[in-house]
């Protein structure tokens, strides 16, 4: 029996501004980054179907025909993506150049007519022609072959930029780091999700403090659509095997992408073949194949005949055929071309199908980068799509299971990639303190009865996706770069922290957890990790924004759903009210009471009202059976929290205050007592 887990729906303005093009031909975003055009580093994160790739066509020919340079080698992960820098008539829109690639510099689809793809590079950067398309493994291995100071002078572009980390094992990250030390060329970095779900940094922090920012959020992009409207995103639990259950979650009625699981992973069969032929079987009656497109044919009990897309066969004749028939730009346009489409490995970072209606994912993907790509997915904008929604069908652990360890991993890791999807596509927060000096900010709407001097305010700019909240006692960054992580990062540092196993275990589990332990101490120390070059005041206002952002969205979540649940309609502001009525119902908006919310509270809760209570209490069991007493390094960031009280209070925490906190604090400056003790006596 599968059960709808509502983890999140969002509801846009459709404004059409994401959209609109300007007298250049540029969308927003676009318009946005090429305004930063003469920057030597410029990084652009912006969400799938932005338009990032045209972006790139106008920063690149602004910088080979203004600002001197050679020539620009465009690099991406796979072959497939090298068709979004096809040939591109720019000029047919406004702008003052073309985009074209001669075909033999596009070593995406060109074989490379100088004895290899590598040599093609080398020949390339001989060559009086302006513009390369390769993959990142072509342009390793030219590096590797030609030198970096072969490249001098030139723009290297590289596409879906999360693929390369700050990891010694990454070439490409390491040939950057050789790229920007020696300063000869320009670099423009694009991905839809800056961040990896190995938690390695993509960038060295000194290297990514060279590189300008472009940030072009997902509420941004989704609120200035035409035609799309509210996204959905869930997990759904099931117990036997998924193909018997799929068609709980798969309606036929909507244009999808079925991702069946990994061969290895404990929802799969083991046999993919039998598993896309167990959903065919049960959406209908098998009709045999398209003899020009290859898709399956199945005719549904309604008699309607879907077209099936079986990206999954191991015949590569027949998965290419299939492949180019999604591909066929005749079809681009074509609502009815195909229904459904079975992947495994395929159709996730730009594939480009914007009829998809629902991405839906059978068993945990390890990467929240690889979940972000397959939601991309179904947020492309299309005329009569007002719809879309992300699921994710997963096993519920079993007690006869001898994997159920890894069962609740996969439950957990489903939980964090709700949690930081849910903060992706919410709208930006900027806190400032409240002081006797603060006031409104133009543009933003304080809701019913305007600002109030004598409370902490929240406002709300729809145009711009953005809250301006205020905060008793919170702390200001004050150098540039806790300012700019502040404003444009918060989302990273969610990412490592909903990513933190010992947070989110003891934050869904632990009965006896004082939410401070996680906010402040555990956060703190991913703060510290994160960015250690900031001062310990900067690390603390870092990881006061970062909790605010974390836990007033799902403050505002909660009463999204409660309200959804009394039959209230929810409108498209549903999260914006609940950030507002959150604020309002609470005397002072003050960063002590933010930090004592538990920020898996409201995950807690969905999850109990949809597993089985013996499913729940068999993954209480199995985190509580790890449970770990106090480590000497959390009893030393404790003793330095009860430092900080004594500052403030005039005395050390008391072991036998009420407040848990407190007492908590009290515990590890008397933890750290009796090591000194025991220490001393040897």
């Amino acid at each position: 029996m599968t059960k709808n887990v509502p983890s999140v729906s969002v509801t846009y303005a459709q404004n059409g501004s994401s959209t609109k093009s300007n007298e250049l031909g540029m969308r927003a975003m676009q318009e946005r980054a090429y305004e930063k055009r003469g920057e030597q580093y410029l990084l652009i994160k912006s969400p799938p179907a932005s338009g990032k790739s045209r972006a790139l066509m106008f920063i690149a020919l602004d910088k080979l025909q203004n600002q001197g340079l050679k020539q620009a080698i465009v690099v991406v992960p796979e072959k497939s993506i090298g068709s979004s820098f096809n040939d591109e008539p720019l000029s047919n829109f406004g702008f003052w150049a073309d985009w074209t690639v001669e075909p033999k510099w596009n070593l995406c689809n060109s074989p490379g007519t100088d004895g290899g793809k590598v040599k093609s590079v080398g020949a390339f950067l001989e060559s009086g022609d302006q513009v390369l398309v390769c993959t990142h493994a072509t342009f390793r291995f030219a590096v590797e072959k030609l030198g970096v100071e072969a490249f001098d002078n030139r723009l290297v572009a590289v596409d879906e930029f999360h693929h390369v980390s700050a990891s010694e094992d990454s070439i490409l990250g390491s040939q950057l780091n050789e790229f920007i030390a020696r300063d000869k060329v320009h670099v423009v970095a694009m991905t839809g999700s800056y961040f990896r779900g190995d938690a390695v940094p993509i960038l060295l922090p000194e290297n990514e403090a060279k590189f300008d920012t472009i940030t072009y959020t997902y509420y941004e992009q989704l609120n200035g659509y035409k035609y799309l409207k509210t996204l959905d995103i869930g997990y759904f639990f099931y117990s036997g095997s998924y193909a018997d259950d799929i068609l709980k979650v798969l309606d036929p009625n909507e244009k999808t992408i079925v991702h069946i699981p990994n061969v290895n992973s404990r929802e799969s069969t083991k046999d993919k073949h039998r598993e896309v032929e167990h959903i065919i079987d049960a959406l209908g009656d098998w009709q045999g194949t398209d003899s020009e497109t290859g898709f399956q044919l199945v005719k549904t009990p309604e008699g309607r005949v879907l077209k099936i897309a079986d990206l999954v066969d191991d015949e590569a004749a027949k998965r290419d055929k299939v492949s180019a028939a999604l591909k066929d730009p005749a079809h681009k346009d074509d609502r009815d071309h195909v229904d459904i489409i079975v992947a495994l490995g395929m159709a996730k970072e730009g594939f480009d199908w914007i009829w998809c209606e629902h991405a839906l994912t059978v068993g945990y993907r390890a990467s929240l980068t690889e979940i972000v790509q397959i939601i991309g997915r179904a947020t492309r904008d299309a005329e009569g799509k007002t719809r879309a929604r992300f699921t994710n069908l997963i096993a519920e652990p079993d007690a006869a299971e001898e994997a159920v360890t890894e069962a609740v991993n996969d439950t957990l890791k489903a939980i964090a990639a709700s949690l930081l999807m849910e903060q992706v596509l919410a709208p930006r927060f900027n806190f400032t303190p409240k002081t006797k000096a603060s006031g409104p900010v133009e543009g933003f709407d304080y809701g019913e009865g305007g600002y109030d001097p004598d409370k902490e305010n929240v406002g709300f700019n729809e145009e711009s996706g953005q809250f301006q909240i205020e905060i008793k006692g919170l702390a200001a960054p004050k150098s540039k770069e806790a300012e700019r992580i502040c404003q444009e990062d918060l989302n990273e540092v969610i990412t490592a922290f909903v990513q933190d196993k010992t947070a989110i275990e003891r934050g869904l589990f632990d009965e006896e957890l004082v939410p401070e332990e996680l906010t402040q101490v555990r956060m703190g120390k991913i703060v510290g990790a994160k960015f250690p070059e900031l001062d310990a005041e900067d690390q603390e206002a870092v990881r006061q924004h970062a909790i605010a952002a974390l836990n007033l969205t799902q403050k505002a979540k909660e009463v999204a759903l409660s309200t959804a649940e009394e039959g209230e309609t929810t409108g498209n502001t549903a999260l914006i009210d609940g950030v507002r009525k959150f604020a309002m119902d609470v005397r002072e908006l003050d960063i002590d009471l933010i930090d004592r919310i538990n920020p898996f509270g409201e995950a807690y809760a969905i999850l109990a009202k949809t597993m089985s209570e013996e499913s729940l209490k068999q993954v209480a069991a199995v985190i509580s059976a790890k449970k770990v007493q106090l480590t000497p390094e959390e009893a030393r960031d404790l003793a330095r929290r009860a430092v900080k009280f004594k500052q403030e209070r005039g005395r050390l925490p008391s072991i036998t205050s009420p407040d848990a906190w407190e007492k908590k604090m009290a515990e590890g400056v008397a933890y750290l007592a009796r090591m000194k003790q025991e220490a001393a006596n040897g």
